[in-house]
């Protein structure tokens, strides 16, 4: 995957099955991926800066304010 494709960011609102990869009420960033979407998956990027596919299910989008949002894809 390349790190240029449009990201959008979500919060992790459940970890079960993943607690030691996922941080519930956590902002990740999910990169889109067609693919994976069709099949209820979404393509998050973890601290390694690797992104791996977990069930939608456990995120909700978040939107934010656009200067937070630069603010948080910089970090």
């Amino acid at each position: 995957m390349t790190k240029t494709q449009p990201k959008q960011l979500v919060v992790c609102v459940d970890n079960d099955g993943y607690p030691a990869s996922l941080e519930k009420r956590k902002i990740y960033i999910a990169l889109r991926d067609a693919a994976a979407e069709k099949h209820g998956m979404l393509r998050i990027v973890d601290e390694s800066g690797e992104d791996y596919l977990y069930p939608k299910t456990l995120f909700r989008s978040i939107a934010l304010p656009q200067a937070v949002r630069r603010a948080v894809l910089a970090a």
